[in-house]
């Protein structure tokens, strides 16, 4: 089993930047694909941004060119860094590890999530 715990979150203006991180244990971290998902008060959760075993990133066409997802296998940490916040990226953000065995099977693991408010 993998624990998962977000740090960074916060109120920051319009404009503003935030960097989320999230530290892994009890498993080898480099094997996972992480995720960084939010939901806000009265919408589904949604994928902000995602990056594989091997670096690769993907993001939500709302963050593109706002996001940058990041891991550092040697700390069992991916961050996420927000720039240009604005108020419809207010949610609660939360972080995600998933691992899909060879039989098809995933494992899944998630944060407890961290407040990001965007307001002025």
């Amino acid at each position: 089993q993998v624990q998962l715990v977000e740090s960074g979150g916060g109120l920051v203006q319009p404009g503003g930047s935030l960097r989320l991180s999230c530290a892994a244990s009890g498993t080898i971290f480099r094997i996972y694909t992480m995720g960084w998902y939010r939901q806000a008060p009265g919408k589904q959760r949604e994928l902000v941004a995602g990056i594989s075993s091997g670096g690769s990133a993907n993001y939500a066409d709302s963050v593109k060119g706002r996001f940058t997802i990041s891991r550092d296998n040697a700390k069992n940490t991916v961050y996420l860094q927000m720039d240009n916040l604005k108020p419809e990226d207010t949610a609660v953000y939360y972080c995600n590890a998933e691992r899909v065995y060879s039989t098809g099977l995933k494992y899944n693991a998630w944060g407890q999530g961290t407040q990001v408010t965007v307001a002025s």
